[in-house]
């Protein structure tokens, strides 16, 4: 690969760094009118970046090179460019650049528009663009910008709630947007306007926001002239697809009925449809022909599908792994879609799945056990979202700690997704409390089943796991022996003051209002609440530009643990929510699992 240098030789590594060091790639995107132009990720070089890959010729191009990274891009139609987000040091907020396919200078893709938080991007084929904008002063505002040299952005939609660009049609006449007027930032509503802003229909199941169900757009038919739009809807407590027609006012159900989350897409001609199905976090594929009488199965072997693409011969593309084994670009061909060079990443151990009966229903839990008899020492791996869950894929974080004799427990919680509506949506106004009687209910199970040592039990997580974390040691300071918490929610007010505005929208929804409107729930709901209890040792990193849980908040937390002579280590580094560079991924990982040691007892970290 052009711009990619040689693996180093990690043979002599711990398993543990050659898995994060091991090269990666994402599903390759590909150029709609010119399907042999693709886009995607790789980490190849030591941190994540945007790759050019002309698939008839064989080259590929590194797009990007930045010192913290570039993961967010898209390709035009014609795919004569690649436009990708460009912030500053992982904060988030920043502009659209362009860049020609083949190489060459950078340039302002919509100079007229201020830098901004992105909210959504649509690239026609006559060269112009619907990009979303969100910041804490316009809320979200949405432009439609003019092929290169045939005048300004236009501001076409503008409101103070939070609003997204979903799709534009294949002839550059209709545009889909989600939104959420209503005041419900979990369950958005559809509009569809014509390219001057004017509406042409409405979809709103929330009816006023009076009712929680939500609308996600999952593409316009590629077919010209074709105003069929593809969208996701919960009427039957779950995610599935239909199709809409805005023009004609009518609405298609599908007979997809498989439990679990289903999501879709088109294939390129408009004949079918790919079905992605989530389900007990495992996840399949299936064709939909509108019409039949039912699905037809995809065959992909057990374990997760993180993305998928039908491309114009008929064949599937998707990015497959499960828990035991790394990821893997596949087709239905049979063949390796794109192979990474370097060294590949070591096998881990499967995931078991656990069921445990909790306070709101049965709780799913994944299991990995080092080798040996229990009980083990445990970390519960809590992740983040809320709205999202852990699955049977391949997650380097994890198999470390399985590498150093932990089992490793991940608890889909109340508020995670491929369970139904109901349990995604069930952690209104409790928020956080409710999460941890579910972590708590599993932790019994584990510490009863005979798989954890209930004196070395660790509770640990990113972002919105980083926040469960904090406020567990606090609200449960007896069940836990030790606390990791990434890029965590600390102060809940002062995170709500301080972070990005699509994520005030989402809070005001978890809460029921500001920390004005509803103070109790609020501090009922914050970890500096409860920091005063906190008895295990707890260690804390954060990325200085974090814009989703930012550092001042976090501060506050720390300066009340020192306060009072807490054990606690904060490392915090110059990027946003998470780094894109592999190095700096496996310090985090290392400092983790030294403080671990150090405080619960276990072998040299750096010799495991």
């Amino acid at each position: 690969m052009e711009g990619m240098s040689e693996s180093e030789n990690v043979s002599t590594m711990p398993e543990w760094e050659q898995r994060f060091r091991a090269p990666r790639v994402s599903l390759p995107d590909w150029a709609e009118d010119a399907p042999d132009r693709s886009l995607f990720v790789s980490n190849a070089t030591g941190t994540y970046e945007l790759y050019a890959w002309d698939r008839a010729g064989g080259q590929q191009r590194q797009v990007t090179d930045r010192p913290n990274g570039t993961t967010d891009g898209v390709l035009t139609p014609d795919g004569e460019a690649i436009w990708w987000f460009s912030d500053t040091d992982g904060d988030e907020f920043g502009v659209w650049m362009r860049q020609p396919f083949g190489g060459g200078e950078d340039e302002p893709a919509a100079p007229g528009l201020a830098p901004s938080y992105p909210a959504g991007l649509a690239i026609g084929r006559d060269g112009s663009a619907v990009i979303g904008r969100s910041t804490d002063e316009d809320g979200t505002t949405i432009h439609l910008v003019p092929a290169p040299g045939s005048g300004e952005a236009v501001e076409i939609y503008r409101h103070r709630e939070s609003a997204g660009v979903g799709d534009l049609s294949d002839d550059g006449t209709l545009i889909a947007l989600e939104h959420t007027e209503h005041g419900d930032a979990m369950h958005s509503a559809l509009r569809v306007v014509r390219p001057d802003g004017s509406t042409v229909a409405e979809l709103d199941d929330t009816e006023g926001g009076t009712k929680e169900l939500g609308l996600a757009v999952l593409g316009f038919a590629p077919v010209a002239g074709d105003p069929r739009l593809l969208v996701g809807h919960q009427r039957r407590g779950r995610w599935e697809p239909m199709i809409w027609d805005p023009v004609a006012g009518t609405e298609t159900a599908l007979p997809v009925d498989l439990p679990g989350d289903v999501g879709a897409e088109w294939y390129p001609d408009g004949s079918a449809l790919l079905i992605e199905h989530s389900f007990e976090a495992r996840s399949e594929l299936w064709r939909y022909e509108p019409g039949a009488a039912e699905p037809v199965r995809v065959e992909t072997p057990a374990g997760t599908v993180s993305g998928a693409t039908a491309r114009p011969d008929g064949t599937v593309e998707y990015l497959w792994s499960s828990a035991a084994q790394p990821p893997v670009v596949r087709s239905t061909s049979g063949a390796v879609v794109l192979d990474p060079p370097g060294a590949k990443a070591p096998a881990s151990v499967a995931v078991e799945d656990a069921w445990v009966e909790g306070p709101g229903g049965r709780i799913h839990a994944l299991v990995q056990k080092p080798a040996g008899d229990g009980p083990f020492p445990t970390v519960f791996e809590i992740h983040g979202g809320p709205t999202w869950h852990d699955s049977d894929a391949f997650a380097s974080g994890p198999a470390a700690w399985v590498d150093h004799g932990f089992a490793v427990v991940r608890v889909n919680y109340r508020g995670s997704t491929g369970y139904g509506r109901a349990w995604t949506d069930a952690l209104k106004h409790r928020v956080g409390l409710i999460e941890l009687e579910d972590i708590a209910a599993v932790r019994d199970w584990s510490v009863k089943s005979g798989l954890a040592d209930p004196q070395r039990l660790v509770l640990a997580g990113g972002s919105w796991g980083g926040y469960l974390t904090l406020l567990g040691l606090g609200t449960q300071p007896d069940a836990w022996a030790l606390g990791l918490a990434a890029v965590p929610v600390a102060d809940y007010v002062t995170a709500y003051h301080d972070e990005m505005e699509a994520l005030k929208a989402m809070d005001r929804t978890l809460l029921g209002g500001t920390p004005e409107e509803v103070p109790e729930r609020f501090e009922a709901s914050s970890p500096l609440t409860y920091v005063d209890a906190v008895r295990a040792p707890v260690y804390i990193s954060a990325g200085v530009n974090d814009p989703r849980c930012p550092i001042r908040q976090v501060e506050n937390y720390v300066d009340r643990l020192a306060a009072r002579g807490a054990v606690h280590e904060v490392y915090r580094y110059d990027a946003g929510h998470g780094s894109l560079v592999v190095e700096e991924r496996i310090k985090q990982v290392r400092l983790e699992l030294e403080f671990a040691l150090k405080h619960l007892g276990g072998g040299d970290v750096l010799g495991a």
